[in-house]
């Protein structure tokens, strides 16, 4: 729609429009709404409380990125 701004859709429409037939950022978005949720810090400054919504935030500022399994360094 041209025209149109991200303030002027909602999270979900924001949502389906960025990662529809996208299985990439559909993993990253479910991967950190995991850490989220198990106590990971946003790394945003926000006061949204629902992990879905700041790990879309994070995900549109490009602040997150998904590596595979063989690519993480072992702890």
């Amino acid at each position: 729609m041209p025209g149109t701004h991200a303030a002027d859709t909602t999270l979900p429409q924001r949502l389906q429009k960025s990662v529809s037939g996208s299985f990439h950022k559909t993993a990253l978005l479910q991967k950190r709404v995991r850490e989220l949720i198990k106590g990971a810090a946003p790394l945003i400054e926000t006061r949204e409380r629902n992990p879905i919504k700041v790990a879309f935030l994070e995900m549109e500022r490009g602040l997150i990125e998904l590596i595979p399994e063989e690519e993480r360094p072992v702890l």
